[in-house]
C-alpha cells in the first residue's frame, strides 16, 4: 500500500496521477501540478518528528543551491497527511525519458561511443557543480538509475538526480562518509576510508565502462564480487570488448578507474575538461565513417508509445503530451532513435511537420 494513490490532492495545486516507483525510504509519484504540468514528487515513508523531517528534506536543501541544467530541478518541499501520518515531500522535474537502466538495456550489448561519450560530458557537467562548492558536495550514488535522460529542444539532457545520500565533505579533509550502491562503490570506499570527489569521478567511469562494454570493471562480467580484493586484476581497457572505442576515450575512462584515487581525475571538473579536450580533437580530425549494425525491431511498447505519440502530435494543445510519450519510445528502442528523434526535438521546440 502506498502513501499516496492516483487522484489524490497535496496541497492547492498537485493531483497525484501514479506511483513512478519506490525504494527503503521514499516512494516517487508522478503528479499534475495545476499551473506547471508534470511534476515527480518523492515522499519520505518514515514517521518522523519536526527536526526529522528537517533532515530528510536535506536533499531538497541540496538541490535548492545546485541550480544546473544537468542536475535535476526542485520545485517546491514540504509535509502532506497521509493514511499513515504526515510525511516530508518534495518535488522536482519529471523526466518521461526515464534512467540510463532503461537507455542501456535498449542497447545492449552496447551503447554507441559517442552517446557514452555524451552521456559521460553530461553528468561530469552536474557532478562539477556540487563538486565546485565549498566545501565540496559528494553525491555518494551516482548509478544508472540515479541518471536521468531527457530531451529538450537542444537535444538530449542528461539530469543527475537522488541526492539523497549526498553530504558536504569535510571542510579540511573533502571526505565524507562512505554510502551508496556496492557495486558503483571506489575502493576506498569499500575499505571505509572515506568518500570523495574522486569516489563519484570512480562511479561515473564505472557506468561509461558498462555502457561501453556490458560489463562491470575488474569483475569480468557481472558484478560479482563486493571484496576489494578483485581491484588486484588488471582492468582490460574497454576498447578490449568494444573496438568502436577510441584510444582518447579508453584512455579517459581507465583514468576514471585507477585503484588509487591519487591516480584520477580529482574532480568531475576535471574528467569535463577531459571529455572536452578529447571532443576537440575529434572535432579537427573527425573519425573514419561506419555503418551502424541494424538495431533490434522495437519492443511492442516503445512502438505502441511512438504511434501514440504521433497521433497525439495532430491534436490541438496535445503536443508536450505527445513529446513526452516520444521520449519514452526513443529511450526504449535505438531503432525508434534513429526514427524518431529529429521529430522528438522539434516537437520540443513547439515544431509540428
Amino acid at each position: 500500500m502506498t502513501l499516496l494513490n492516483s487522484g489524490d490532492r497535496v496541497g492547492e495545486t498537485l493531483v497525484v496521477d501514479r506511483l513512478l516507483g519506490e525504494g527503503a525510504f521514499a516512494e516517487v509519484h508522478r503528479v499534475r501540478h495545476e499551473y506547471l504540468g508534470w511534476q515527480a514528487m518523492k515522499v519520505f515513508k518514515r514517521v518522523a518528528s519536526r527536526e526529522e523531517t528537517r533532515s530528510m528534506l536535506g536533499e531538497a536543501r541540496l538541490l535548492s543551491t545546485l541550480g544546473h541544467p544537468n542536475i535535476v530541478r526542485l520545485f517546491e518541499a514540504s509535509t502532506v497527511p497521509t493514511p499513515e501520518g504526515l510525511r516530508g515531500y518534495f518535488t522536482m522535474e519529471y523526466v518521461p525519458g526515464g534512467s540510463l537502466e532503461r537507455l542501456a538495456a535498449a542497447h545492449r550489448p552496447s551503447v554507441p561511443t559517442e552517446l557514452v561519450a555524451e552521456v559521460m560530458t553530461q553528468i561530469a557537467s552536474g557532478l562539477a557543480v556540487a563538486h565546485a562548492q565549498d566545501p565540496p558536495i559528494v553525491h555518494r550514488d551516482v548509478t544508472l538509475a540515479n541518471i536521468l535522460v531527457g530531451y529538450d529542444a537542444g537535444g538530449m539532457r542528461i539530469r543527475v538526480s537522488d541526492f539523497g545520500l549526498a553530504r558536504r565533505a569535510d571542510p579540511v579533509t573533502h571526505l565524507a562518509s562512505a554510502q551508496g550502491t556496492f557495486a558503483f562503490m571506489a575502493p576506498e570506499v569499500l575499505r571505509n576510508q572515506g568518500y570523495s570527489c574522486a569516489g563519484d569521478v570512480w562511479s561515473l567511469g564505472t557506468i561509461a565502462y558498462l555502457l561501453l562494454t556490458n560489463h562491470f570493471p575488474y569483475g569480468g562480467g557481472a558484478f560479482s564480487s563486493y571484496s576489494p580484493a578483485r581491484f588486484a586484476k588488471p582492468l582490460l581497457p574497454p576498447s578490449r570488448y568494444n573496438d568502436t572505442v577510441d584510444p582518447e576515450l579508453d584512455r579517459i575512462v581507465v583514468a576514471t578507474l585507477a585503484v588509487d584515487p591519487a591516480g584520477r581525475p580529482a574532480t568531475a571538473g576535471v574528467l569535463k575538461e577531459a571529455l572536452a579536450d578529447r571532443q576537440r580533437r575529434l572535432a579537427e580530425e573527425p573519425p573514419p565513417e561506419t555503418t551502424s549494425p541494424a538495431s533490434a525491431p522495437p519492443s511492442v511498447r516503445a512502438q505502441r508509445l511512438a504511434d501514440e505519440a504521433l497521433a497525439l502530435a495532430a491534436v490541438p494543445g496535445e503536443l508536450e503530451r505527445a513529446a513526452d510519450l516520444m521520449e519514452e519510445a526513443v529511450n526504449l528502442s535505438p531503432r525508434l532513435r534513429e526514427l524518431h528523434l529529429a521529430r522528438l526535438l522539434r516537437w520540443r521546440r513547439g515544431v509540428v511537420m
